[in-house]
């Protein structure tokens, strides 16, 4: 089977389930903050390594003849699931704009979480080596957005924003 077809459901839920929830989360979720020295870099490794990962799926077949096939299966969907509970969770923010429901009383990032989960279990799929590089290159890059969105939110909501990001975990 064409791994391609691994991309369908996170794509559905990324811009249509969010779109159907909330078209300004939709909005809200492409948004990036401004970025300074090397968050810049980081920005086009993140977009060139993510448009890669899902060209590059294009080409690979899933593999299931063995182990991985299934560990690779279960991680993708645990991916997908916290894709789901985390694009609803990240719809619904509290009054003054924070996300503070769901997943995100557990990580403040269980999005970028839910999407490295989903690509590990692509990796476990296709067992591509290439993929796994890609996908190394994706979250690297992603720490340095990671680390531009909470500088943003630290000035956008004040000391909100710093409460909570010393009650939850940047990650799980």
């Amino acid at each position: 089977m064409n791994a391609f077809l691994t991309v369908i459901p996170i794509i559905l839920i990324r811009f249509g389930l969010l779109n159907i929830l909330d078209k300004r989360a939709l909005k809200r979720a492409a948004y990036f903050p401004p970025l300074i020295g090397g968050e810049k870099v980081a920005f086009w490794f993140y977009q060139i390594a993510n448009i890669l990962i899902l060209l590059y799926l294009l080409f690979l077949r899933i593999r299931n003849d063995s182990f991985w096939y299934y560990a690779g299966l279960i991680i993708y969907s645990l991916g997908i699931i916290l894709c789901i509970i985390s694009v609803v969770d990240f719809a619904k923010p509290n009054k003054n704009g924070i996300n503070l429901k769901g997943l995100y009383r557990m990580s403040r990032n269980p999005m970028y979480v839910a999407y490295f989960i989903y690509f590990l279990g692509c990796v476990l799929l296709t067992r591509s080596l290439i993929l796994l590089t890609l996908l190394v290159i994706f979250q690297i890059s992603t720490h340095w957005i990671i680390l531009s969105e909470e500088r943003w939110c630290t000035k956008e909501f004040d000391g909100e924003y710093v409460k909570y990001m010393h009650r939850v975990r940047r990650y799980f």
